[in-house]
């Protein structure tokens, strides 16, 4: 361990940039200035780490001398559709050299996906939800289960709507397709539709589909979670797949653990769900992330008339902005990793 004794434990956080964001990278302007903010709270040392695609040797020797290292680093990019593999392989040295990082890419592989719609539905939040690891196997199955009513097809690895499409029957063999990253609508037959999915399996993709919910326009309950304590909430309504007709989707409002609308949702995720993924997933608890969520839709009133909860997808891999609240919780439960860790160090050379 770096830290040791009075020394504060330094704590990188890696976002991705160019070579002039990386050099002007300062903890107060950045854009995750709170997350600085909360970890000097705590008595920890936060320092800008940007990744520059192209640049790993820059980065690793930088990551090898703190301890611990936190990410901000989406799947895919937006603009480029950029991936972060080479940022992957640093973060497992840095790890394998014994330091933390938060989420681990092995992690984010786990709970990350849309495949953990799959892994999971058996839980209570679970739904009809099929995994597709081949073009043949997509063919074969997933006109059966469009014609039984609306499907949601993803790809497993995305984010802000990319490779997700609302399908449903139309007139003959026609389906009604949506794409939630541009809301575009196209009647189309379903046999091209599905002929256009052969490029989502190129380098292993898989596709993953599940009811579309009937209640979406009730709202999206994004749940944020720290190691394994809720540390807040994102209410929003959610548009993506909606008809064009309802308009853009209005901000969301952030409030923290104690929300009373979502006690509970709380008590599910710490009590019964967050013990019942990671047993599921092979995780131990204290491998999950700092700060992670989990996006939830309304299904179906239950017999005692209160909400259930469907899972829409978990982030694990850029998860931000967060509630005011989550920033503390995400840097009490780095503390608390590195304080687990340097004891364990402490201990093997007694």
């Amino acid at each position: 361990m770096h830290g040791s004794g009075s020394s504060p434990f330094k704590v990188a956080i890696v976002w991705r940039g160019d070579a002039r964001a990386r050099a002007e990278a300062r903890p107060e302007t950045s854009r995750f200035a709170a997350v600085f903010a909360s970890l000097g709270r705590y008595g920890l040392a936060g320092e800008p780490a940007v990744w520059v695609e192209g640049q790993a040797d820059l980065l690793r020797a930088q990551l090898m001398a703190v301890d611990a290292v936190l990410v901000w680093v989406n799947p895919v990019t937006d603009d480029t559709g950029a991936g972060r593999g080479a940022l992957d392989a640093v973060l497992r040295e840095v790890a394998a050299a014994g330091i933390l990082v938060s989420a681990h890419p092995d992690v984010i592989d786990r709970m990350g996906t849309k495949e953990v719609l799959v892994r999971t539905r058996e839980m209570g939040w679970g739904s009809d939800t099929h995994l597709y690891a081949s073009h043949a196997a997509l063919v074969a199955e997933f006109p059966g289960r469009v014609a039984e009513g609306p499907r949601v097809l993803k790809r497993s690895r995305g984010n802000g709507g990319i490779g997700v499409w609302k399908v449903e029957r139309a007139a003959g063999s026609d389906v009604l397709v949506q794409e939630a990253r541009d809301r575009s609508l196209r009647t189309m037959p379903l046999d091209a539709f599905l002929t256009e999915r052969v490029a989502d399996f190129a380098a292993g993709g898989t596709l993953v589909d599940q009811p579309f919910q009937a209640r979406h326009l009730e709202g999206m309950v994004r749940c944020y979670v720290s190691g394994t304590r809720v540390a807040g909430f994102g209410a929003q309504h959610v548009t993506a797949l909606a008809p064009p007709e309802h308009g853009r989707a209005p901000p969301r409002l952030y409030s923290g653990p104690e929300d009373g609308r979502f006690q509970r949702l709380r008590g599910l995720m710490e009590a019964v769900w967050i013990p019942r993924m990671t047993g599921l997933l092979g995780l131990e608890p204290d491998e999950l992330p700092v700060v992670w969520d989990a996006d939830f839709l309304l299904g179906p009133k239950d017999a005692s008339s209160e909400d259930t909860y469907v899972l829409c997808e978990i982030n694990a891999s850029s998860v931000y902005p967060i509630p005011d609240e989550a920033h503390d919780a995400l840097a009490a439960t780095t503390l608390r990793g590195l304080a687990d860790a340097r004891a364990r160090w402490t201990a093997r050379r007694a």
